[in-house]
């Protein structure tokens, strides 16, 4: 296992005692799971600030990263505090840790969708590391490269002026494989798998500060975090990202317009059908 820089400190500052406490007892849980699943590589610790808050902008490819991403994140002396889907936040035992840890409930497609970034706004002005997926999802790139993310962490980096730093993590998903691989209800767990997760430089956003957050410029500064993010994954992986970036949105139009070209044709081929 290869650490790059240990930073320990009172965990009183991210939070009050209890928060310290449950926070040790998470990980005294998860932390045997993770180093008996896979053969852990950490690194890029020193990009991290060692002190004031932060973002944390992950790249996202099995349902299990977060549990590798923390591991790293907690061993870093920084411990996270992480957007999760709200749905997690019932589920017995789990939530209750989440709840415990100070981890924040992203509420999709609701009223409360917004408590979410006020949350991790106060969280970072509190000097806390708070962790993004800009993804909002698992990867639908077919070679697991990042796509094109969500303006969530640039609109909460350029409110706060908080550091941006990329993380990627790497081989997770050769543990519990995403969509459209076997992900569902299928597992990999021996022999043990090789997993990565590590920081890059902090992300260059001063060319935005104090510019209107308008969709445009929120769209820049998501692209400069993603490509960052991207870098990282590719110094892992040893090999070159796409040039065009996977849009989830653009996939779906272009399968939209496949899927009506079919229909015309299969309704002028039925047409000419009867003509006959």
């Amino acid at each position: 296992m290869r650490r790059s820089w240990v930073a320990r400190r009172s965990y009183a500052s991210f939070g009050n005692a209890d928060y310290g406490i449950w926070y040790r007892f998470a990980a005294v849980l998860v932390k045997p799971v993770t180093n008996a699943l896979a053969k852990t590589e950490w690194s890029g610790w020193e990009n991290l600030p060692k002190e004031g808050g932060f973002i944390a902008a992950v790249n996202h490819n099995s349902v299990i990263d977060p549990v590798f991403y923390a591991h790293w994140q907690y061993n870093s002396g920084r411990p996270p505090r992480i957007l999760g889907k709200s749905q997690l936040f019932s589920v017995p035992f789990i939530g209750f840790m989440l709840r415990k840890t100070g981890q924040i409930p992203v509420f999709r497609e609701s009223t409360d969708a917004a408590e979410a970034f006020r949350a991790a706004i106060d969280a970072i002005n509190g000097g806390q590391c708070v962790q993004f997926y800009p993804e909002g999802t698992l990867t639908r790139d077919p070679d697991l490269w990042p796509m094109t993310g969500k303006s969530g962490a640039a609109r909460v980096a350029l409110m706060t002026g908080a550091p941006v730093i990329p993380v990627a993590h790497w081989g997770a998903h050769e543990i519990i494989p995403p969509y459209g691989r076997g992900g569902k209800g299928k597992y990999h767990l021996f022999p043990r798998h090789k997993v990565t997760v590590a920081a890059g430089p902090p992300v260059d956003l001063s060319k935005y500060q104090g510019q209107e957050l308008t969709a445009q410029v929120l769209r820049d500064a998501t692209e400069d975090i993603m490509a960052a993010i991207t870098a990282v994954l590719e110094g892992i992986r040893g090999e070159k990202a796409p040039a065009e970036r996977y849009d989830m949105r653009k996939a779906a139009r272009e399968r939209a317009a496949a899927a009506a070209a079919k229909r015309d044709r299969a309704r002028e081929g039925a047409a000419e059908e009867r003509a006959e």
